[in-house]
Protein backbone atom coordinates (compact mmCIF):
# COMPACT_ATOMS: atom_id res chain seq x y z
CA UNK A 1 0.00 0.00 0.00
CA UNK A 2 3.19 1.95 0.15
CA UNK A 3 4.80 3.24 -2.79
CA UNK A 4 8.00 1.36 -4.33
CA UNK A 5 11.95 1.68 -3.05
CA UNK A 6 13.29 0.32 -5.37
CA UNK A 7 14.01 0.58 -8.96
CA UNK A 8 13.73 -3.43 -9.27
CA UNK A 9 10.19 -2.64 -7.80
CA UNK A 10 7.35 -3.49 -9.98
CA UNK A 11 4.87 -1.03 -11.35
CA UNK A 12 3.10 0.66 -8.28
CA UNK A 13 -0.66 -0.11 -9.34
CA UNK A 14 -2.69 2.33 -7.97
CA UNK A 15 -0.78 5.38 -9.44
CA UNK A 16 1.42 8.59 -8.19
CA UNK A 17 -1.88 10.91 -7.88
CA UNK A 18 -2.71 13.52 -5.56
CA UNK A 19 -5.25 11.41 -4.51
CA UNK A 20 -3.26 8.61 -4.18
CA UNK A 21 -0.90 10.28 -2.04
CA UNK A 22 -4.15 11.38 0.35
CA UNK A 23 -5.14 7.72 0.91
CA UNK A 24 -1.78 6.64 1.78
CA UNK A 25 -2.04 9.62 4.52
CA UNK A 26 -6.01 8.68 5.56
CA UNK A 27 -4.03 5.09 5.81
CA UNK A 28 -1.38 5.54 8.09
CA UNK A 29 -3.08 8.36 10.43
CA UNK A 30 -5.88 6.09 10.66
CA UNK A 31 -3.95 3.24 11.63
CA UNK A 32 -1.16 4.33 13.56
CA UNK A 33 -2.02 3.45 17.07
CA UNK A 34 -2.43 0.00 15.45
CA UNK A 35 0.46 -0.63 13.22
CA UNK A 36 3.15 1.58 15.21
CA UNK A 37 2.15 0.26 18.75
CA UNK A 38 5.93 -0.76 20.25
CA UNK A 39 7.87 1.07 17.98
CA UNK A 40 10.17 3.48 19.88
CA UNK A 41 13.41 4.17 19.23
CA UNK A 42 16.16 5.47 21.62
CA UNK A 43 17.33 8.83 22.05
CA UNK A 44 20.41 9.39 19.71
CA UNK A 45 19.69 6.33 17.81
CA UNK A 46 20.29 5.75 14.25
CA UNK A 47 16.84 4.65 12.18
CA UNK A 48 16.78 4.20 8.35
CA UNK A 49 13.20 3.94 6.94
CA UNK A 50 13.54 2.65 3.70
CA UNK A 51 10.60 3.26 0.91
CA UNK A 52 9.23 6.38 2.73
CA UNK A 53 7.17 7.22 -0.22
CA UNK A 54 5.34 10.26 0.53
CA UNK A 55 6.04 10.13 4.26
CA UNK A 56 2.78 8.78 5.60
CA UNK A 57 4.20 6.62 8.20
CA UNK A 58 7.20 8.42 8.83
CA UNK A 59 5.57 11.18 10.17
CA UNK A 60 4.43 8.94 13.10
CA UNK A 61 7.87 7.11 12.98
CA UNK A 62 9.14 10.80 14.39
CA UNK A 63 6.37 11.84 16.25
CA UNK A 64 7.06 8.58 18.81
CA UNK A 65 11.26 8.67 18.53
CA UNK A 66 12.15 12.62 18.94
CA UNK A 67 15.26 11.84 19.54
CA UNK A 68 16.16 9.19 17.28
CA UNK A 69 17.91 10.57 14.20
CA UNK A 70 15.82 9.32 10.90
CA UNK A 71 16.87 8.83 7.06
CA UNK A 72 14.48 8.05 5.15
CA UNK A 73 14.85 6.41 1.37
CA UNK A 74 12.94 6.21 -1.49
CA UNK A 75 13.63 5.80 -5.29
CA UNK A 76 11.00 8.96 -6.32
CA UNK A 77 11.94 12.13 -5.75
CA UNK A 78 8.47 13.87 -5.94
CA UNK A 79 7.83 11.63 -3.23
CA UNK A 80 10.68 12.66 -1.19
CA UNK A 81 9.54 16.03 -1.82
CA UNK A 82 6.70 15.59 -0.86
CA UNK A 83 7.43 13.67 2.65
CA UNK A 84 9.98 16.16 3.22
CA UNK A 85 7.37 19.27 3.26
CA UNK A 86 4.56 16.58 5.93
CA UNK A 87 7.01 15.82 8.13
CA UNK A 88 8.70 19.31 8.14
CA UNK A 89 5.06 20.97 8.68
CA UNK A 90 4.11 18.34 11.27
CA UNK A 91 7.87 17.90 13.18
CA UNK A 92 9.60 20.75 12.52
CA UNK A 93 12.46 19.48 15.09
CA UNK A 94 12.73 16.40 13.81
CA UNK A 95 16.58 14.55 13.68
CA UNK A 96 16.18 13.46 9.47
CA UNK A 97 17.60 13.30 6.04
CA UNK A 98 16.16 12.39 2.94
CA UNK A 99 17.89 10.19 0.47
CA UNK A 100 16.99 9.33 -2.72
CA UNK A 101 18.36 5.44 -3.60
CA UNK A 102 17.54 2.35 -4.75
CA UNK A 103 16.91 0.24 -1.61
CA UNK A 104 19.35 -2.58 -3.36
CA UNK A 105 21.79 0.24 -3.80
CA UNK A 106 22.20 1.93 -0.55
CA UNK A 107 24.99 4.47 -0.91
CA UNK A 108 25.43 3.34 2.90
CA UNK A 109 28.24 2.22 4.99
CA UNK A 110 28.35 -1.26 6.32
CA UNK A 111 26.84 -0.95 9.77
CA UNK A 112 25.03 2.33 9.37
CA UNK A 113 22.29 2.07 11.38
CA UNK A 114 21.01 0.77 14.48
CA UNK A 115 17.58 0.10 13.48
CA UNK A 116 15.74 -0.54 9.83
CA UNK A 117 11.86 0.45 9.64
CA UNK A 118 9.97 -0.76 6.39
CA UNK A 119 6.56 -0.36 5.48
CA UNK A 120 4.45 -1.48 2.70
CA UNK A 121 7.01 -1.84 0.38
CA UNK A 122 8.30 -5.65 0.28
CA UNK A 123 4.39 -6.22 -1.49
CA UNK A 124 5.62 -4.54 -4.51
CA UNK A 125 9.05 -6.06 -4.69
CA UNK A 126 9.59 -9.42 -7.08
CA UNK A 127 12.42 -9.91 -5.03
CA UNK A 128 11.46 -9.29 -1.20
CA UNK A 129 13.76 -11.97 0.78
CA UNK A 130 16.79 -10.63 -1.64
CA UNK A 131 15.49 -7.27 -0.24
CA UNK A 132 16.02 -8.44 3.35
CA UNK A 133 18.62 -10.16 2.96
CA UNK A 134 20.56 -6.71 1.66
CA UNK A 135 19.42 -4.44 4.04
CA UNK A 136 21.34 -6.72 6.96
CA UNK A 137 24.27 -4.87 5.11
CA UNK A 138 23.86 -1.15 6.59
CA UNK A 139 22.50 -2.77 10.13
CA UNK A 140 24.60 -3.02 13.19
CA UNK A 141 24.80 -6.53 14.43
CA UNK A 142 22.15 -7.06 17.28
CA UNK A 143 20.32 -4.27 15.43
CA UNK A 144 16.24 -4.35 14.60
CA UNK A 145 14.18 -4.82 11.54
CA UNK A 146 10.90 -3.71 11.77
CA UNK A 147 8.85 -5.27 8.65
CA UNK A 148 4.88 -4.27 8.24
CA UNK A 149 2.85 -6.09 5.17
CA UNK A 150 -0.77 -6.37 4.15
CA UNK A 151 -2.70 -9.80 3.17
CA UNK A 152 -5.57 -8.62 0.84
CA UNK A 153 -6.88 -12.17 1.04
CA UNK A 154 -7.62 -11.46 4.86
CA UNK A 155 -10.12 -9.41 3.90
CA UNK A 156 -13.93 -10.52 4.62
CA UNK A 157 -17.23 -8.45 5.36
CA UNK A 158 -20.31 -8.42 6.18
CA UNK A 159 -23.17 -8.59 3.64
CA UNK A 160 -21.03 -11.65 2.22
CA UNK A 161 -20.31 -10.48 -1.59
CA UNK A 162 -18.48 -12.42 -4.37
CA UNK A 163 -18.74 -10.03 -6.30
CA UNK A 164 -16.81 -7.57 -3.71
CA UNK A 165 -14.29 -10.33 -3.41
CA UNK A 166 -14.13 -10.69 -7.18
CA UNK A 167 -12.74 -6.70 -7.11
CA UNK A 168 -10.35 -7.62 -4.42
CA UNK A 169 -9.09 -10.04 -6.56
CA UNK A 170 -8.11 -8.38 -9.53
CA UNK A 171 -5.80 -5.87 -6.94
CA UNK A 172 -4.24 -9.52 -6.43
CA UNK A 173 -4.19 -10.50 -9.88
CA UNK A 174 -2.36 -7.19 -11.12
CA UNK A 175 0.27 -7.04 -8.71
CA UNK A 176 1.06 -10.70 -9.15
CA UNK A 177 1.03 -10.15 -13.12
CA UNK A 178 3.48 -7.39 -11.98
CA UNK A 179 5.64 -8.99 -10.00
CA UNK A 180 4.12 -8.15 -6.56
CA UNK A 181 2.78 -10.12 -3.93
CA UNK A 182 -0.68 -8.71 -1.97
CA UNK A 183 -0.50 -11.62 0.63
CA UNK A 184 2.80 -10.93 1.39
CA UNK A 185 1.70 -10.06 4.76
CA UNK A 186 1.28 -14.46 5.79
CA UNK A 187 4.80 -14.95 4.28
CA UNK A 188 6.79 -12.63 6.76
CA UNK A 189 8.39 -15.14 9.06
CA UNK A 190 9.65 -17.20 6.58
CA UNK A 191 10.76 -14.26 4.41
CA UNK A 192 12.70 -13.16 7.30
CA UNK A 193 14.19 -16.23 8.55
CA UNK A 194 15.21 -17.24 5.22
CA UNK A 195 17.27 -14.10 4.70
CA UNK A 196 19.37 -14.82 8.02
CA UNK A 197 17.23 -12.49 10.53
CA UNK A 198 17.18 -14.07 13.81
CA UNK A 199 14.64 -13.63 16.79
CA UNK A 200 12.05 -13.69 14.47
CA UNK A 201 8.60 -12.44 16.27
CA UNK A 202 5.56 -11.68 13.35
CA UNK A 203 2.16 -10.75 14.95
CA UNK A 204 -1.05 -10.20 13.05
CA UNK A 205 -2.44 -6.46 13.36
CA UNK A 206 -6.12 -7.03 12.89
CA UNK A 207 -8.54 -4.00 11.58
CA UNK A 208 -12.68 -5.14 12.61
CA UNK A 209 -14.61 -1.82 11.68
CA UNK A 210 -18.39 -1.50 12.23
CA UNK A 211 -21.32 1.38 13.15
CA UNK A 212 -19.65 0.99 16.60
CA UNK A 213 -16.19 2.35 15.51
CA UNK A 214 -17.41 5.21 12.77
CA UNK A 215 -13.25 6.40 12.46
CA UNK A 216 -12.25 3.20 11.32
CA UNK A 217 -15.07 2.84 8.63
CA UNK A 218 -14.22 6.13 7.46
CA UNK A 219 -10.48 5.92 7.46
CA UNK A 220 -10.24 2.37 6.89
CA UNK A 221 -13.15 0.59 5.05
CA UNK A 222 -13.91 3.74 2.77
CA UNK A 223 -10.70 6.15 1.86
CA UNK A 224 -8.10 3.32 2.29
CA UNK A 225 -9.55 -0.10 1.47
CA UNK A 226 -12.65 0.45 -0.87
CA UNK A 227 -10.50 3.61 -2.24
CA UNK A 228 -7.55 1.72 -3.03
CA UNK A 229 -9.82 -0.60 -5.34
CA UNK A 230 -11.55 1.69 -6.93
CA UNK A 231 -7.99 3.25 -8.14
CA UNK A 232 -7.42 -0.10 -10.23
CA UNK A 233 -10.99 -0.18 -12.21
CA UNK A 234 -9.49 1.02 -15.53
CA UNK A 235 -6.24 -1.84 -15.26
CA UNK A 236 -8.61 -4.27 -14.05
CA UNK A 237 -11.31 -3.84 -16.88
CA UNK A 238 -8.93 -3.69 -19.41
CA UNK A 239 -7.16 -7.13 -18.32
CA UNK A 240 -10.63 -8.30 -18.56
CA UNK A 241 -10.49 -9.38 -15.12
CA UNK A 242 -14.02 -8.07 -15.30
CA UNK A 243 -17.15 -7.09 -16.97
CA UNK A 244 -17.96 -3.71 -16.17
CA UNK A 245 -21.54 -4.58 -14.67
CA UNK A 246 -20.05 -6.74 -12.63
CA UNK A 247 -17.13 -4.72 -11.34
CA UNK A 248 -20.06 -1.71 -10.22
CA UNK A 249 -21.62 -4.33 -8.40
CA UNK A 250 -18.46 -5.49 -6.61
CA UNK A 251 -17.89 -2.14 -5.68
CA UNK A 252 -21.42 -0.92 -4.62
CA UNK A 253 -21.14 -4.21 -2.41
CA UNK A 254 -17.92 -2.77 -0.40
CA UNK A 255 -19.46 0.22 0.16
CA UNK A 256 -22.58 -1.61 1.72
CA UNK A 257 -19.87 -2.68 3.96
CA UNK A 258 -19.13 0.82 5.34
CA UNK A 259 -23.00 1.69 5.74
CA UNK A 260 -24.69 0.91 9.59
CA UNK A 261 -25.52 -2.77 8.80
CA UNK A 262 -22.15 -3.64 7.47
CA UNK A 263 -18.25 -4.45 8.88
CA UNK A 264 -15.14 -5.56 7.73
CA UNK A 265 -12.28 -7.03 8.49
CA UNK A 266 -8.36 -7.17 7.46
CA UNK A 267 -5.02 -8.54 9.26
CA UNK A 268 -1.92 -6.84 8.91
CA UNK A 269 1.59 -8.45 9.35
CA UNK A 270 4.21 -6.99 11.97
CA UNK A 271 7.31 -8.55 12.22
CA UNK A 272 10.42 -7.85 14.32
CA UNK A 273 13.59 -9.27 13.60
CA UNK A 274 17.92 -9.12 14.94
CA UNK A 275 20.24 -9.12 12.70
CA UNK A 276 23.02 -11.63 13.94
CA UNK A 277 26.51 -11.00 15.00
Amino acid sequence: MNTPASADATPYVHGYSAHESRRLADQADTLAALLHSGTVYPVGSKVLEVGCGVGAQTVHLVSASPGARFTAVDVSPDSLAQACSRVTSHAPEAQISWVQADLFELPFPDAEFDHVFVCFVLEHLSAPRQALTALRRVLRPGGTLTVIEGDHASAFFHPASAYAHAAIDCQIQLQSAAGGNARIGRALHPLLTSAGYEDVIVRPRTVYADRSRPALVNGFTRNTFIAMIESIREPALSAGLMTPPDWDRGLADLHRTATDDGTFHYTFFKGVAVNPA
